[in-house]
């Protein structure tokens, strides 16, 4: 079962931040997820569209210019990464997750893309496009049939796995509540992965090692690690 570190090492630092990420591949973790959204045409790595939560800021990050949000403490003196950064940190070193929230961020995601092959010489077998917005991906595999793609649900859909399916789609991403062995047979039987948010607990670990699931997000990639051995 695959680690996947929830907005980086997110229990221990600063989510979204460069330090997170840093620090959960220092801990091993088999993969990243983050999440984007656009503003001024680039994507930014910060999870909601208001800034109080997680920095020093206030007020939507779309009053902000792109330099007014460089100068904003994410946590711990971190600032407010953009992708491209995390690209550059990331790229060889585990696969990441990248997690479309805003409906604007599909042309600089696909432009973005197309500087990492051309810059960076990237991998993009290594990535995964997630969303909780199904016509985005919908829109993302017809520009890029190529990408993967995880489709995202907070519920129990009555045809199980079935959404992932009509989207073409590579995993299915859904909240640990939720899971229950006929979900996780279903995904196989269609060949697709399932991995399940946001899993911290021993119990939960256990369990859903127990059912056969493909990887777990946890803010804790070591201790959660640790807990499965």
């Amino acid at each position: 079962m695959q680690i996947i570190a929830h907005r980086g090492a997110s229990g221990e630092y600063p989510e979204n931040t460069l330090l997170a990420f840093r620090q959960a591949l220092a801990q091993g973790a088999d993969a990243i997820e983050l999440d984007v959204f656009a503003v001024e045409g680039e994507l930014i790595v910060i999870h909601d569209p208001h800034l109080q939560r997680t920095t020093n800021g206030r007020g939507s990050i779309y009053q902000h210019s792109l330099a007014q949000l460089a100068t904003i403490d994410a946590g711990a003196g971190e600032p407010i990464p953009l992708l491209w950064q995390v690209l550059q940190l990331v790229q060889g070193r585990c696969w990441l997750n990248i997690e479309l929230k805003g409906a604007d961020t599909l042309e600089p995601l696909l432009k973005l893309l197309q500087r990492a092959e051309r810059e960076l010489n990237y991998d993009l077998n290594s990535l995964l496009i997630s969303s909780f917005n199904h016509k985005l991906l919908a829109a993302v595999k017809a520009a890029r049939p190529e990408l993967k793609t995880g489709a995202l649900t907070a519920s129990l859909p009555i045809d199980n796995c079935a959404f992932a399916t009509q989207l073409q789609a590579y995993s299915v991403h859904c909240d640990a509540g939720f899971i229950d062995a006929a979900l996780v047979a279903d995904a196989k039987a269609r060949q697709l992965q399932l991995y399940v948010y946001t899993v911290d607990e021993a119990d939960d670990l256990a369990r859903l090692k127990a059912l056969g699931v493909d990887g777990v997000f946890t803010n804790y990639p070591a201790r959660s690690r640790k807990l499965l051995t």
